[in-house]
C-alpha cells in the first residue's frame, strides 16, 4: 500500500505543496440485533478507499477515492491541491501546522480473538439467548439485544516522511428491556446505552456477560412499573455508570474541543465557554477533580498509536485538581494558541471524510473513597444510573440529564428504587460540587460509540472511565 501511497506524496511535492498525506483505509463492519425474538438487523460491509489532504499557501484542500490505482491516486492528489489553492485564495487567516516529527511505525490494538473469524451464527445464538432471557415475564413487551464491530486497517503517508500502519479493532454488545404496565412503559439497559463498547477483540462478549445480566436487566424493567415517582429537590446525588460518563462526555469533552473553543463548530451543537484565556487560570472543578485525556488507554476507542494528522498518541490533563490545563487538538488548532504540539485529537470517520477534532479517550480519575462510605455521608440523595434522555445548551453550560432508575438514599442508606429521574446543573458549579470520588478498583471503561459532529456529519467513538462520584446539592426533579 505503500506504494501507492507514495504516489500522491510524490505528486504534492513536486507541485510545491506546503504539506500533504494520504490515508489509504480498509475497513470490515458487522452489525446484527434481535427485537422480541426475530431477527431485527444484520449487516457485513466493506469499504476501501482513500482520502488526500494538500496545504497550499496557508488553504487546505481535500478530495477522496474509491478507486485504488496509481493513475487514480495522482489525479486526486492533483484535485485536492487544486483545492488548496482556490482555498489559499479566500482565506481569512493562513494555516499554520504544529510541528510533530516523522514516523515509520507498525500498530495494532491488542485481539485476543479476531471477531470476524466467529461464525455469525454463534453471535446469534447468543443474541437470541439473551432475547429469551429477557422476554420471559408477559409484562415486558419489547426486548433488544445487539452487537457490532469493526476492524480498520489504514495506511498514512505524509510530505513530512511519516508512514504509518495501523490495525484497529473494537466492538460492543448491550441489551434492553421494556417492561408496560396500567398507563406505564418503563426501560431498564445493560450495560447501558453507552456503555457496552470497547477495543478489543470477541472476547468483549464474555467480558460483558449479557446472557449472565438480562435475567436482572428484566427484573428491573419490571419494578420500575412500580417505582414510585424520583421526588424533586435539592439534594446529594451520585453517578454511576454510564450516566458519569455521558456527564464526562458531553460537559468536558466537548467542551474541550479546541475547534469548537475558538468558534469553529458554533452551526452545529454549538461552541464552549472554555475559551482560552482560562487555560491555567480557570476552576473547573473541586481539587478532587482530574479529567485525563489518554490515546493510549488499554480497551479505550480513542486508542491507537497515532492520529490522522500522524501525531503520536499522549496522555494528558484537561482539568488538573480543578483546574483547566488542556485542550483536545490537531496541528492546526494547537499552532493558533502556541501549543508547542497537537495532542493527537485530529480522526475521520472514513477514507472520505476530512479528519476533524475530535474527544479522544477522557476518564475522571479515581479517588480514595469507598463505595459504601460515599452513601453513609448522603443525608438526603438519589444514586443515578444509565442514561435515558440528554440535553446541553450551545456552550455547554445548562444541561438536564434523565437516568432510567434512581434509588433513595435517606440517612446513609439506600432505601428504594424510584423512576424517571432528571438532573440539572451548571457544568462548573456541578464539578465544583463533587467531593468525593470512588476508589480505582471501582473504575471502569465505558464506550460512546456513536458521537456525532461536523458537516457533513461524522460518527467518532471513545470511552470515558469512571469511578462513582457524589455532587452535593444538585437540582434534581421528575
Amino acid at each position: 500500500m505503500f506504494t501507492l501511497a507514495r504516489k500522491a506524496v510524490e505528486m504534492l511535492e513536486s507541485r510545491k505543496a506546503e504539506f500533504g498525506d494520504i490515508r489509504i483505509i480498509e475497513e470490515r463492519s458487522q452489525e446484527m440485533s434481535v427485537k422480541s425474538s426475530r431477527l431485527s438487523s444484520l449487516s457485513d460491509n466493506v469499504s476501501l478507499g482513500f482520502g488526500i489532504r494538500a496545504l497550499y499557501k496557508g488553504g487546505w484542500g481535500f478530495a477522496s477515492s474509491s478507486e485504488l490505482n496509481a493513475r487514480e491516486i495522482e489525479r486526486t492528489a492533483s484535485l485536492a491541491l487544486e483545492i488548496a489553492k482556490a482555498s489559499s485564495e479566500i482565506k481569512n487567516k493562513r494555516t499554520t501546522l504544529a510541528p510533530e516529527p516523522a514516523y515509520k511505525d507498525v500498530w495494532q490494538t491488542p485481539v485476543l480473538k479476531d471477531p470476524f473469524s466467529v461464525p455469525v451464527e454463534e453471535k446469534l445464538n447468543t443474541l437470541f439467548a439473551v432475547d429469551r432471557i429477557l422476554a420471559a415475564d408477559k409484562r415486558i413487551k419489547s426486548s433488544f439485544s445487539r452487537m457490532f464491530f469493526v476492524k480498520t486497517r489504514k495506511w498514512y503517508a505524509s510530505t513530512a516522511g511519516s508512514e504509518i500502519e495501523q490495525a484497529l479493532v473494537c466492538g460492543g454488545a448491550a441489551c434492553k428491556a421494556m417492561a408496560a404496565g396500567k398507563n406505564e412503559v418503563q426501560q431498564k439497559s445493560y450495560p447501558g446505552e453507552h456503555s457496552g463498547a470497547l477495543s478489543m477483540g470477541y472476547e468483549l462478549i464474555d467480558y460483558l456477560k449479557l446472557t449472565e445480566n438480562a435475567g436482572k436487566t428484566r427484573e428491573e424493567a419490571i419494578a420500575l412499573l412500580t417505582a414510585p415517582q424520583c421526588p424533586s429537590g435539592e439534594m446529594d446525588i451520585i453517578l454511576s455508570g454510564d450516566q458519569l460518563a455521558l456527564q464526562i462526555h458531553e460537559s468536558a469533552g466537548h467542551a474541550s474541543e479546541l475547534d469548537r473553543v475558538l468558534g469553529y463548530e458554533e452551526s452545529y451543537a454549538g461552541s464552549s465557554f472554555l475559551t482560552t484565556e482560562k487555560l491555567g487560570k480557570f476552576k473547573y472543578g473541586s481539587e478532587i477533580v482530574n479529567l485525563v485525556a489518554d490515546g493510549t488507554l488499554p480497551g479505550g476507542l480513542a486508542t491507537q498509536g497515532y492520529d490522522d494528522d500522524g501525531v503520536r498518541s499522549q496522555r494528558w490533563h484537561i482539568v488538573k485538581n480543578g483546574v483547566l490545563s488542556g485542550y483536545m487538538t490537531n496541528r492546526e488548532f494547537a499552532k493558533e494558541i502556541d501549543m508547542d504540539r497537537s495532542r493527537a485529537c485530529n480522526r475521520a470517520d472514513s477514507f472520505s471524510s476530512i479528519p476533524i477534532t475530535r474527544i479522544c479517550n477522557l476518564s475522571l480519575m479515581p479517588g480514595s473513597w469507598e463505595y459504601a462510605d460515599m452513601i453513609k455521608g448522603v443525608k438526603r440523595g438519589i444514586i443515578l444510573e444509565n442514561n435515558k434522555s440528554w440535553s446541553i445548551d450551545q456552550k455547554r453550560l445548562n444541561f438536564q440529564f434523565g437516568c432510567e432508575s434512581g434509588r433513595l438514599v435517606e440517612n446513609g442508606k439506600v432505601t428504594k428504587l424510584v423512576k424517571n429521574p432528571v438532573y440539572q446543573g451548571i457544568t462548573p458549579q456541578f464539578w465544583n460540587s463533587c467531593d468525593a470520588i470512588a476508589s480505582h478498583k471501582y473504575w471502569k471503561l465505558h464506550g460512546v460509540s456513536n458521537c456525532g459532529k461536523g458537516q457533513p456529519g461524522q460518527l467518532a467513538r471513545m470511552c470515558h472511565a469512571s469511578s462513582p462520584a457524589r455532587f452535593r446539592k444538585v437540582r434534581v426533579c421528575m
